[in-house]
């Protein structure tokens, strides 16, 4: 199942993620805000990946091809996307457990154009996730001009310091517009420009400097009580909380992203990393997956279809990495040999 190539590090990082957001959808009383960090790791991650592969192609070539980088970015996340929407027609119209049929087409048409984070009737309630999906591709609109300017001018650290200001004061303006409901602002993306920054500062400091020792365990129990944690309807979740989960995933970002192998002192303890860097490398399927499983399960399931929405998830994100995302980035990664020498 695992590609070549692939930085443990990173992939553990992801299973991490992807674990608090399922964790969330499947007891929520008990990880009340396990699904804000793991989405919020996720943008850090985002923001670490992207500015690395804008930079690094900037070093070498001298220049950003925006083409390349966007066409590049829909061969990984269209498809998976793609088969998610068929599951959603099939499911819709033939046994419709959310009773939304007549919605479908709207469903649809707001997983399809990334508009999901835009608030209005999106159709499903089993479409709300894609918010974060339409936040990602929303930053990978705007990010690439950004570096290209920064980069051209020789003002990258400039750029990070202003890009974090302005995204900081864009999260207080629109915090301050929708209150008192400030819950408005849960999946617009000024509420989390700066966790992307946060992300791309990680990748500049990158081999420049490296965590305390301890650093790690404690960015990963304080991950874990915010976790635990009623984080959604609270201004200061908001105005504080995304910069703070965003900067402890930079600490593990700095500290495993150059990890291409896991290991630990022990069999169980290998056997428990290994299986969330496997978990990561299904992340995105996973992702797309188990919030509207959970869903369509919770007619007939109640409180046990976010556990059995958990196993059913990793079947469908198995199937979706192996079938159709590998088989499609194989093909990209071979065209990009052949084009880029």
């Amino acid at each position: 199942m695992r590609a070549p190539g692939r930085i443990d590090g990173l992939d553990l990082l992801r299973g991490i993620a992807i674990a608090l957001v399922m964790g969330r959808h499947a007891f929520p009383a008990l990880l009340p805000g396990a699904g804000v960090v793991g989405v919020v790791m996720f943008f850090t991650l985002s923001g670490y990946l992207i500015t690395g592969l804008l930079t690094g192609e900037a070093t070498r070539t001298g220049r950003i091809d925006l083409r390349r980088f966007w066409l590049r970015r829909a061969a990984r996340l269209l498809p998976a996307l793609l088969l998610l929407v068929l599951g959603l027609a099939v499911v819709t119209l033939v046994v419709d457990p959310l009773d939304e049929r007549a919605a479908l087409p709207r469903a649809v048409l707001v997983a399809l154009t990334y508009t999901a984070d835009i608030p209005f009737d999106h159709g499903s309630d089993a479409v709300f996730h894609l918010w974060t999906l339409a936040v990602e591709e929303q930053f990978y609109l705007v990010w690439p001009f950004v570096v290209a300017l920064a980069w051209g001018r020789l003002r990258w650290r400039t750029l990070l310091v202003v890009a974090g200001i302005a995204s900081l004061a864009a999260c207080v303006a629109v915090v301050v517009l929708v209150a008192p409901d400030v819950d408005h602002a849960y999946p617009l993306p000024t509420t989390w420009a700066v966790c992307f920054v946060i992300g791309a500062a990680a990748r500049a400091a990158a081999g420049r400097w490296r965590p305390f020792r301890g650093a790690v365990a404690v960015s990963l129990a304080l991950l874990a009580v915010l976790s635990v944690i009623p984080l959604r309807g609270h201004a200061l979740t908001y105005l504080a909380g995304g910069s703070a989960i965003a900067a402890l995933t930079a600490v593990l970002l700095l500290a495993w992203g150059s990890w291409r192998t896991v290991g630990a002192d022990s069999a169980i303890a290998d056997a428990g990393l290994r299986g969330l860097v496997l978990l990561g490398t299904v992340s995105y399927g996973a992702y797309l997956w188990n919030y509207p499983v959970t869903l369509w399960l919770r007619p007939s399931l109640g409180e046990a279809a976010g556990v059995v929405a958990v196993v059913v998830t990793l079947a469908l994100a198995a199937v979706s990495w192996r079938y159709v995302e590998q088989p499609v980035l194989r093909r990209r990664d071979r065209r990009s040999a052949v084009v880029v020498p």
